[in-house]
């Protein structure tokens, strides 16, 4: 296992540093371009950076590697990363990192928080309005070519407004508050839940701690998950905090699908205990075709796309460029990950 050497908690020059990027995703937004690496090159032309475009080639060039770009690292790739000292995640959230060994290691992980924030309020925002405003339920019609405005108005959706509503924003990290300004400008009620039971009063008008969530639930018109995936998130929402909730409450998860117990979301929404739900994660990615959220009317799936955004890349750049500017002149780190709390 790699481990807390000396090599690993010294900082080299550049020209003594070898950096690594590989990203192996299927979604091939997700998987860095060639410019990426060239930005580096022209800005250090005196750091080795390598940019791998298969696992093989990855496998080979990861012992020597001091700085590894990508989403993951396996325990048996961390066994061979012997001068690994620093872990750019090309995501915000790294719970596929937090397992022992790499905890354990004295590598420092950072990762990808704010890179998303903007791409996935604005899709909060859109899911929040179209369940509000009930546009799935015109999108069928209109693929009936019905004019049903009598029908939409007499539906168990009925059109609402955003104006005066609650909102409660479970995650108060870059999107939770990117979320909470744009609700905000609605003239939306946010309150936050975080694990401190602390927010920017400027963006929430009341915080409360995770240990009173329930007592948060039970007032929201809206929730929106917004929680790293952690061992104390899991399911969070259960069928007790659901049954917590109003019937014209109104469920948005970007968060992970593994903080949400499915099958109780599932119950709830079709004895519509609960209005509808936005959901662009699922406790199994791709959604089987056999899942009932599919078939589910007051549900608004998307492919977990909230984060998608052709501006990606550039932000995902700046940040890392940022980030090597401080690591090799010995300041801080942005985004640094508490290990021991796993975001």
């Amino acid at each position: 296992m790699s481990g807390a050497t000396d090599h690993q908690l010294t900082r080299h020059r550049p020209a003594e540093t070898k950096l690594l990027i590989f990203v192996s995703l299927k979604f091939s937004l997700w998987r860095p371009p060639a410019e990426l690496a060239e930005r580096l090159r022209q800005r250090w032309p005196e750091m080795r950076v390598v940019q791998a475009s298969r696992p093989d080639e990855f496998a080979a060039e990861l012992p020597d590697t001091d700085i590894f770009v990508g989403y993951s690292l396996r325990p048996e790739q961390l066994r061979t990363a012997r001068r690994l000292k620093w872990l750019q995640c090309t995501a915000a959230g790294v719970a596929q990192l937090m397992y022992p060994e790499l905890r354990e290691s004295g590598i420092v992980v950072t990762n990808a928080s704010g890179v998303h924030a903007i791409p996935m309020a604005e899709h909060i925002i859109g899911m929040i309005l179209a369940l509000l405003r009930d546009l799935p339920g015109a999108t069928r019609y209109q693929l009936q070519c019905r004019w049903a405005q009598q029908e939409i108005w007499d539906g168990t959706a009925r059109p609402r407004e955003l104006l005066g509503q609650t909102a409660v924003i479970v995650g108060f990290g870059a999107i939770g508050r990117a979320v909470a300004e744009r609700l905000r400008g609605f003239g939306v009620h946010t309150w936050a839940v975080t694990r401190s039971g602390t927010a920017d009063p400027a963006l929430a008008e009341r915080a409360f701690p995770a240990s009173e969530l329930d007592a948060a639930l039970a007032q929201a018109d809206i929730v929106v998950l917004a929680a790293p995936e952690t061992p104390e998130t899991y399911q969070m929402i259960g069928a007790r905090q659901l049954a917590l909730l109003r019937p014209s409450t109104i469920l948005i998860n970007v968060a992970r699908g593994s903080i949400i117990d499915e099958p109780a979301l599932v119950a709830a929404l079709r004895s519509r205990s609960i209005a509808a739900a936005g959901l662009d994660v699922a406790s199994r990615e791709p959604l089987p075709p056999e899942s009932p959220l599919w078939s589910l009317e007051n549900v608004l799936i998307t492919p977990h796309i909230s984060g998608v955004t052709e501006r990606h890349w550039e932000r995902e750049a700046e940040l890392l460029i940022d980030n090597l500017e401080r690591w090799f002149s010995g300041r801080p780190l942005r985004n640094q990950v508490d290990l021991s709390r796993g975001y």
